[in-house]
C-alpha cells in the first residue's frame, strides 16, 4: 500500500498505522535525555505536537508491546535507550483551555488537567489499580498531588509530564491587552503557578522525571519562573534547532519517496522543488548561516495535493496560515501609526533590525508591545527569521505575500475588482510590458504619496509578484531572488509542467532609480534606453538557467521603475511568436 501525507496528523502511533510518510526525528530523543525539564518553543504548524505524542509513545508503558511497530523503522529504535516505556505519562495540552474571567480560566483549567489524570489513572489500571482518589470537581493540583502521592509511596514508575502550548491561553489575554487578566493569572498564590511549583517539587522528589514543555512565546514562562525556575530553555541550542521543520536533505528523502511511490513524472522534479523551496523554506532559528529549514505542516498541504493529483496546487498558501495576519494584528494593532512603518519596512525591504539581546533573553510583558519588540514577537511566531546577525528578514513567499496583503489592507488598496481584463490579456499573449503598465495603472496609481519615499527595486517586485500570483497561479510559480551561479534573479514567471505554459521561463530584472536619480540622466522616460551592463547581467543568469534547464524557453526582461513618475519595460531577447497564447 502506497503512504500518504497524513496533512494536519499530530498524532504519532495514527501516521504509523495509517502508512504516512515520516522524517525521521527520533534522534533527537535520546539528546532530549541530557536536558533537565527542557523548553521548545517553536511556531505555530511547524511539529510541536507531533513530537509530543512521539515522546508519548517512546515513554509511556502502554506502549511497550508496539515497540518494535512504532520505533522499529525509526533511528531510535535501532538505538534505544534504557528508558523507553518505561514511565507513566501525563500528556496536557493547554491550547483548549478558554480565556475569559479568571474564574472561567481556572475552572478551564482544571477541568483540562483532571480529563488527562483520569485517562492516566484508567489507562494505567495495572500501576493503579488501587486508585488515587481523584475528584472532578477537586483542582487539578489536587488531584495531581494524589497521582504523585500514589506513585511515591507504592515506587511506581516514575511520572513524564509533557505540555503542549502551555502559553497559548496565557497569550490570548496579552494579546487581548487584557493585562489585569493576565496579572491576576500570574499571581504567586495562583492557580498556575500552584500548579508548576507542585510539579516543581515532584522533579525534585524524583517522582515526576522529567516535564517537556513546548510553546511559541516565552513570555509566560518568564512570569512562571518563580514557580518552575528549573527549566531549560533549548529554544536557541544548536543542538535542537532542527528538532522539528524539515531540512533540505530530509525534503530530499522524502521527495524521493512520493516520486517512486506516486511514479510521477522524474522531469518535474526540479521545478518542484524550486516552488516548495521558494514557497516553505528559510527558517534560521539560531545560525543565519546554517541550513534553512522548511515549515513541515505547510509543506505538507502542498504536497498533499501533489500525491493525489500529481500536479501542484493552483494556491500555494495553505489557508491556515492566513490566520497568522490575525497576529500581526493584535501585536501591532494598538498603535496604527507603528503598524504602518513596521509593514511598510518589511513590504519595501524585506528587512528590520533586531536586537540579539532581545531575541536571547526572556520576554518581559510590558515591553510586548513596544515597536523594539515587533521584530522579536515575529520572530517566535514564524513571520520573521534571521537574515544575519543584525537583521531579521521574512522567510519566504508565503510570508511576503501576507505581508503584502497586509499592506495592501492598511493603505486602503484595491486588489480584487480592477484587474480582470489585464490579467486575460496575458494569458492570451504573454505581452509583460502591457501587464506591467496594467500594474503601475491599477495598483501603483493607489499607493499613498508616503509610501514613494519608502519603494525601491524590492517593492516593485513583490507588490508585482503579489498581484500576478493572485490572478495566474493556474499558469504559473514564481522564482523571486533564485540563485544561479553568475548572481540572483529578480522574479521569474515559471509556467506550470502540467499547464499550457509548460517550459515557458520570463526572467525579470527589476532596477529602480528616484525622482532625482533620473533627473541626472538628463532624458525622458520615453527616450530612457537599455543600460547595456543591465543586459550583461541578464545574460549571466539565464547562462545558469539554461545549464540547469536547457529545454527551457526563456525570455528576458529588464524593468526600469522612476520613482513615482513611470516606467519603461524592455524585452532583451522576446519569446519566439510560435508561443501558444491559452484558448
Amino acid at each position: 500500500m502506497k503512504k500518504r501525507i497524513l496533512y494536519g496528523e499530530a498524532n504519532y502511533p495514527a501516521i504509523v498505522r495509517e502508512n504516512g510518510y515520516f522524517v525521521d526525528k527520533t534522534a533527537y530523543i535520546e539528546k532530549l535525555e541530557f536536558v533537565k525539564n527542557p523548553v521548545f518553543l517553536r511556531p505555530r504548524r511547524f511539529g510541536k505536537s507531533l513530537l509530543c505524542t512521539m515522546l508519548e509513545s517512546y515513554y509511556s508503558v502502554l506502549y511497550k508491546e508496539n515497540f518494535e511497530e512504532l520505533f522499529g523503522h525509526t533511528w531510535i529504535g535501532k538505538n534505544p535507550t534504557p528508558l523507553h516505556n518505561t514511565l507513566l505519562v501525563l500528556h496536557l495540552d493547554f491550547s483548549t483551555i478558554e480565556t475569559g474571567e479568571l474564574e472561567l480560566m481556572e475552572k478551564s483549567f482544571d477541568h483540562t488537567v483532571n480529563l488527562a489524570l483520569q485517562s492516566l489513572v484508567n489507562r494505567n489500571i495495572c500501576f493503579l489499580e488501587d486508585k488515587p482518589l481523584l475528584n472532578p470537581e477537586n483542582s487539578s493540583v489536587s488531584n495531581l498531588k494524589a497521582v504523585i502521592n500514589k506513585i511515591q509511596d507504592n515506587k511506581l514508575p516514575p511520572l513524564y509530564v509533557i505540555i503542549d502550548e502551555y502559553d497559548n491561553f496565557a497569550n490570548q489575554l496579552i494579546t487581548g491587552h487584557k493585562d489585569l487578566l493576565y496579572k491576576q493569572l500570574m499571581a504567586d498564590d495562583g492557580f498556575l503557578k500552584t500548579f508548576f511549583k507542585l510539579l516543581k517539587e515532584g522533579r525534585k522528589t524524583g517522582t515526576i522525571h522529567n516535564v517537556f514543555i513546548t510553546g511559541v512565546l516565552p513570555v509566560t514562562m518568564d512570569e512562571l519562573a518563580s514557580g518552575f525556575n528549573i527549566a531549560t530553555f533549548i529554544t536557541l541550542n544548536p543542538n535542537f534547532e532542527n528538532m522539528i521543520g524539515f531540512t533540505q536533505s530530509e525534503v530530499n528523502l522524502l521527495l524521493d519517496d512520493i516520486y517512486r511511490d506516486y511514479e510521477i513524472r522524474p522531469d518535474t522534479r526540479n521545478e518542484v522543488q524550486d516552488v516548495i523551496k521558494n514557497q516553505y523554506n528559510g527558517y534560521h532559528f539560531i545560525d543565519p548561516e546554517g541550513e534553512a529549514v522548511y515549515n513541515s505542516t505547510i509543506l505538507q498541504y502542498f504536497l498533499s495535493w501533489f500525491c493525489e493529483f500529481k500536479t501542484m496546487p493552483k494556491h500555494l498558501t495553505d489557508m491556515n496560515l492566513k490566520t497568522d495576519i490575525l497576529w500581526i494584528k493584535r501585536i501591532t494593532g494598538s498603535n496604527p501609526e507603528l503598524t504602518q512603518d513596521f509593514v511598510t519596512q518589511l513590504t519595501t525591504q524585506n528587512s528590520i533590525d533586531y536586537d540579539d539581546t532581545l531575541l536571547t533573553q526572556k520576554f518581559n510583558m510590558s515591553r510586548f508591545f513596544e515597536k523594539s519588540f515587533f521584530p522579536i514577537s515575529f520572530f517566535y511566531l514564524g513571520m520573521l527569521t534571521r537574515k544575519n546577525d543584525f537583521a531579521l528578514t521574512l522567510p519566504n513567499l508565503n510570508m511576503r505575500r501576507i505581508f503584502v496583503e497586509y499592506f495592501n489592507e492598511l493603505h486602503h488598496i484595491d486588489v480584487s475588482t480592477r484587474y480582470g481584463n489585464m490579467m486575460q490579456h496575458f494569458v492570451r499573449t504573454l505581452d509583460l510590458k502591457s501587464l506591467f503598465a496594467g500594474y503601475w495603472q491599477e495598483y501603483v496609481s493607489q499607493l499613498p504619496e508616503a509610501v514613494f519615499s519608502q519603494v525601491n527595486e524590492n517593492f516593485y517586485r513583490t507588490t508585482f509578484y503579489e498581484l500576478c500570483s493572485r490572478y495566474l497561479s493556474r499558469w504559473f510559480t514564481w522564482n523571486v531572488e533564485r540563485s544561479y551561479p553568475k548572481g540572483r534573479t529578480d522574479l521569474e514567471f515559471v509556467g506550470k509542467f502540467n499547464e499550457c505554459f509548460a517550459g515557458i521561463r520570463m526572467v525579470i530584472e527589476f532596477k529602480y532609480f528616484s525622482n532625482a536619480a533620473f533627473k541626472k540622466f538628463n532624458t525622458s522616460i520615453e527616450n530612457f534606453t537599455l543600460i547595456p551592463e543591465d543586459t550583461e547581467q541578464m545574460a549571466g543568469y539565464v547562462e545558469g538557467l539554461k545549464k540547469e534547464y536547457p529545454e527551457a524557453k526563456i525570455s528576458q526582461h529588464v524593468i526600469y521603475c522612476f520613482g513615482n513618475g513611470g516606467f519603461r519595460v524592455f524585452d532583451t531577447d522576446p519569446l519566439p511568436a510560435s508561443n501558444e497564447p491559452v484558448s
